[in-house]
């Protein structure tokens, strides 16, 4: 599977690794249990890790923007950690469309980037 899904819930902190393309059917799987996480927490922050990611099918990408617009106020702190250009690309285009901060960290960055994820400070959830 694609996407690999995990809330710590001390942390209010939700990773996820994705490899591949994701589909339609991987979001079908896992936004209910993200959905879940974040209306029983006071706002979350978000660890993506992105190995051998090929980005997304249409159906899949129109899918994350619909969820990302209706929880965007939910989440404080996104980091997001990969090993290709258009990866970094993308997380510096997705910040003016979030309140959450965004930061991107290389692979080998991926300690930091969890420590920075699980300092931040608890978005209001309102999702």
């Amino acid at each position: 599977m694609p996407i690999t899904f995990k809330a710590e819930t001390a942390d209010n902190l939700i990773t996820f690794v994705m490899s591949g393309k994701l589909t339609r059917e991987d979001y079908e799987n896992y936004l209910p249990k993200l959905a879940d996480f974040i209306e029983s927490h006071h706002g979350i922050a978000v660890y993506v890790e992105m190995i051998d990611f090929e980005g997304w099918t249409l159906g899949a990408l129109w899918d994350d923007v619909k969820f990302d617009a209706q929880y965007a106020d939910c989440i404080s702190r996104v980091a997001m950690v990969g090993e290709k250009k258009w990866q970094k690309w993308m997380a510096e285009f997705s910040k003016p469309f979030t309140t959450a901060e965004v930061k991107y960290f290389d692979l080998d960055q991926r300690e930091e980037a969890l420590e920075w994820a699980r300092a931040a400070e608890p978005a209001a959830a309102t999702g």
